[in-house]
């Protein structure tokens, strides 16, 4: 009886994202709500302009090195570096759910950036400081929402309210102090995206607003969603359906900026740390595994140090080869089903669009009519989100499996 109210729920919830995809694209939603909010929000980019450069006339190079440095800590490069530290440190509840809380903030937020797809502040008159490739790539990106300051609401909230509800720091004084790191975190992120000239007041309220309105709602479900995680029916297949249909529903920007880029990362990398928790939750993630951070000190610190010299470089090597298998097996499903493609980095081959043999023509697949609003798919998609599945996937599975066996 469970399984079957179980696959019921999950038939209907694909069955309505399903529903929403074909909808929103025949009556052009993300045009239309373009339209009404675009305009009003360039507005007040526009006239926020003198308070972006009243704030940049306290320009110094400290403050450039302070704020260019604190952008890092909610980067992509940083959540591929902390999330897996987390779950090998033996805090795993934490970082899974940190990391599906990250994957739907940025969905969200990023979704918001390129339906209402409005500017950055511009420069000049705006000094726009990218001092990493990360932050040339998020200067590609729309303004609205600040996911900087959406992100860091969302991380630091869930951080202080895990500590809080699941160690033995708690009382009104630590609640007041947990209040008030993540409050100045938050202020310093809002401010330092302004100063560094990334984005305008809007964008941070905006952020501000939707990462609260996010994390609010994420503390009513993280307890369900960790049951259904942990020892639901049906996870990981539904899990596999869910991804894609959300890759299908992200709206089309009025430009093409990296967002999606990022957003089929994250999602990649969601989808692969819950394959694997499913999978390996009784060896390694239940809520009695030894902790480095716990009062027994259940992991000695050399014993982590071992485990981050172990986990990383294998993690790494899983990236490049997920990659790689990828780039190997894609083309070659993408052919045989007749699925038109192209590349726009990974394989120079494939660069510009699919051109369809004859043959090919003639014998054109159900799936490819179905598919053909879409014309050509990039095949980079494809390969960013199985490169993720598998680094994921390593860090909860085939990594602590080393660990098991190493004796760490």
């Amino acid at each position: 009886m469970t399984e079957c109210s179980a696959a019921v729920w999950q038939g209907a919830a694909l069955a309505g994202l399903f529903f929403w995809i074909v909808s929103s694209s025949y009556l052009n939603v993300t045009r239309r709500l373009r339209s009404f909010l675009q305009p009003w929000v360039i507005h007040h980019v526009e006239s926020g302009t003198s308070i972006i450069l009243q704030i940049q006339s306290y320009r110094h190079g400290i403050l450039d090195a302070f704020f260019s440095g604190l952008s890092c800590i909610v980067s992509v490069p940083f959540y591929t570096a902390f999330i897996p530290l987390v779950f090998w440190s033996g805090h795993s509840k934490l970082a899974r759910q940190l990391i599906l809380l990250i994957a739907f903030s940025d969905y969200v937020g990023n979704c918001v950036k390129d339906v209402v797809s409005a500017p950055r502040p511009a420069s000049p008159p705006v000094r726009r400081l990218t001092a990493t490739k990360d932050e040339e790539d998020n200067a590609l990106e729309y303004g609205l929402p600040s996911s900087h300051t959406l992100n860091t609401v969302c991380f630091s909230g869930y951080i202080v309210h895990y500590i809080l509800t699941h160690s033995q720091i708690q009382g009104q004084y630590a609640c007041v102090l947990g209040v008030v790191f993540a409050s100045l975190l938050v202020a310093f992120i809002g401010l330092g995206r302004i100063y560094l000239g990334m984005h305008s007041l809007i964008d941070v309220i905006g952020g501000l607003f939707m990462g609260l309105g996010i994390l609010a709602f994420w503390l009513h479900i993280d307890e369900y969603l960790d049951s259904f995680m942990t020892s639901g029916q049906n996870v990981t297949s539904f899990c596999i359906a869910l991804s894609i249909l959300l890759l299908f529903a992200y709206p089309t920007p009025e430009l093409p900026t990296p967002s999606f880029e990022y957003h089929t990362a994250f999602n990649g990398a969601a989808l692969g740390i819950v394959a694997g928790v499913q999978q390996t939750y009784h060896q390694f993630h239940h809520d009695s595994v030894p902790r480095v951070f716990s009062p027994e000190l259940a992991i000695t610190i050399p014993g982590f140090v071992g485990r981050m010299l172990v986990g990383i470089p294998t993690i790494l090597i899983v990236k490049f080869c997920s990659k790689a298998l990828a780039k190997w097996t894609l083309p070659v499903v993408s052919n045989t089903l007749g699925i038109p493609i192209k590349s726009t980095s990974y394989i120079p081959a494939l660069k510009g669009s699919f051109q369809e043999k004859k043959s090919d023509k003639l014998k054109q697949a159900y799936l490819q009519k179905l598919l053909s609003q879409y014309q050509v798919f990039d095949i980079d998609t494809g390969i960013r989100f199985l490169q993720y599945v598998g680094l994921a996937w390593s860090v909860v599975d085939l990594v602590p499996t080393l660990f098991s066996y190493l004796s760490f």
